[in-house]
């Protein structure tokens, strides 16, 4: 019939489909459900939107920038993981090289900081954490006479010997050619000088 025509007409023209011309029983089919059924999907299918004819080049440009990013990211990793071993590689010749250095310093300083001030005691400690790297140095300094542990509590030509104490401690260790002590005995007294001349 012609309403058929017409359909198979509409059909062709919005999906390109060619329905075969069959009899169809009609006995026993709820048309209206049927109806209701077609609304459903032809919402459905508005909802989706339109066909992007171009999706399989964005799909390949797509794919190749995520191939291009992961390559990038591969390699980021193992920078890191190389950069990672060189450091704790470094910072363990550090550690090594530092307590070997501050174990020389610290038992030079104990000798030249008795030399200066005719006995007392002298020392160097580390302090705060266990990694000497990160640690603090403090300086222990008992003039004759003295139970003084702090610098802040040494008059300042006990400072300023304690100082070149520690000066000639790490000359010893890691000598120079020539030093120059620019007016070193400034805050020195007499008695002072005497010991450091």
């Amino acid at each position: 019939t012609t309403a058929i025509k017409h359909h198979h007409s509409r059909i062709y023209e919005m999906y390109k489909v060619n329905i075969p011309n069959i009899d169809i029983e009609l006995e026993g089919l709820d048309i209206p459900k049927q109806k209701a059924e077609i609304k459903s999907i032809q919402r459905s299918i508005d909802r989706i939107g339109p066909i992007n004819l171009a999706v399989s080049a964005e799909f390949e440009s797509e794919s190749e920038r995520l191939t291009f990013l992961q390559e990038q990211y591969g390699d980021l990793k193992k920078s890191e993981s190389t950069l990672t071993k060189t450091i704790e590689k470094l910072d363990s010749e550090a550690r090594i090289k530092f307590i070997n250095t501050f174990d020389a310093i610290k038992e030079n300083f104990s000798k030249t900081y008795t030399s200066f001030f005719n006995g007392g005691e002298g020392y160097l400690r580390l302090i705060g954490e266990e990694d000497p790297l990160d640690a603090d140095i403090e300086i222990v300094a008992r003039p004759p006479g003295k139970k003084t542990q702090t610098l802040r509590m040494l008059s300042a030509g006990e400072k300023a010997l304690t100082a070149i104490a520690l000066l000639f401690a790490i000359y010893l260790v890691k000598p120079s050619p020539f030093c120059i002590l620019d007016e070193v005995d400034a805050p020195l007294d007499d008695t002072n000088i005497g010991k450091f001349t």
